[in-house]
């Protein structure tokens, strides 16, 4: 059972370094290294994949300026970061910077780590803050747990569930406080992206999502349950690799990528954790085909952005 585990963990090690990619590229492996964030600004819509289109659902009230959003986060949000730059954009006019690392998790981002983190001094959340000044900051972590990233000091999930969790909360709570006190008197509300399900270790999920719960409501942030999105309505924390399609997506049916059985592929065959339909490649990049299971996690965080601005939970 060990050797089962020790070989979904290398899988899961392979896939998070990487990022979605062109088919031709090549697999992406244990050595391959973080690339530079792909879009660092409010830009031009997607290159080789069109816009999804008009969001399912309209915002009750939007906010009264347009807000400030920085996204940070591994290789799902890598991947997801050129869409939902769009629907930011599309539903709430939102001034957009993301900064993504793959193969990263919480401590990349603190002030203070130095050589070992995989996230450089100028793209630590801190400093985002203080030069991007925004109104919502994005954190979106699946919980990398597998030993590659050296700031968590070789502490993995599975080893040792327990001190994992703790070191975990305790990361969280210090890149809030860091991204607050970087806020000034004015710091940005935090919005915590809750995880899909783990094919792997589906209960170390469960308890990640409740780190996050439990950090949004001591410092007054708030949550995006975007893992509900790619979940199947009976099982919150059950993996599928296929859901059926949304009325929207039925109506578009790109988006609907079996319409003889009503069903949409969240995941590709060959990768159980990301949610890009394009290959796993050794240089992280957006996702570069429509994929129903990104489309769905970015317009969950749209909705919950667009509630933080307006001051809500």
């Amino acid at each position: 059972m060990r050797g089962r585990w020790a070989a979904g963990w290398a899988l899961a090690g392979a896939v998070l370094l990487g990022g979605c990619g062109d088919p031709s590229s090549g697999p992406a492996g244990p050595q391959a290294a973080p690339s530079a964030p792909a879009v660092r600004s409010p830009g031009a819509s997607a290159s080789g994949a069109a816009a999804p289109g008009p969001s399912p659902t309209t915002h009750r009230q939007a906010p009264a300026e347009p807000p400030v959003v920085l996204y940070l986060g591994d290789s799902l949000a890598m991947e997801n970061q050129r869409v939902l730059g769009q629907e930011l954009r599309r539903e709430l006019k939102a001034r957009y910077t993301s900064a993504p690392y793959s193969g990263t998790t919480l401590c990349d981002y603190l002030e203070g780590t130095g050589e070992r983190s995989l996230v450089p001094d100028a793209d630590k959340a801190a400093a985002l803050v203080r030069s991007v000044r925004p109104d919502v900051v994005v954190l979106q972590f699946w919980g990398n747990a597998w030993g590659y990233t050296p700031c968590m000091d070789g502490i993995t999930y599975d080893a040792a569930p327990d001190r994992y969790l703790r070191r975990y909360a305790a990361d969280a709570r210090r890149l809030a406080g860091q991204i607050a006190r970087a806020g000034g008197q004015s710091p940005p509300r935090i919005v915590w992206v809750l995880q899909g399900p783990d094919p792997i270790t589906p209960e170390r999920v469960r308890k990640v999502n409740a780190v996050y719960t439990e950090r949004a409501a001591a410092s007054g942030d708030a949550v995006a349950d975007a893992g509900r999105a790619v979940s199947p309505a009976s099982g919150r924390y059950t993996w599928v690799r296929y859901l059926p399609c949304t009325a929207w997506e039925r109506a578009h049916p790109d988006y609907c990528t079996e319409p003889g059985s009503g069903r949409t592929a969240l995941h590709r065959d060959d990768d159980h954790l990301h949610f890009c339909l394009a290959p796993t490649t050794s240089t992280p990049k957006p996702c570069p085909v429509r994929s129903p299971g990104v489309l769905r996690i970015a317009r969950e965080i749209t909705e919950a952005v667009g509630t933080a601005a307006r001051g809500g939970g």
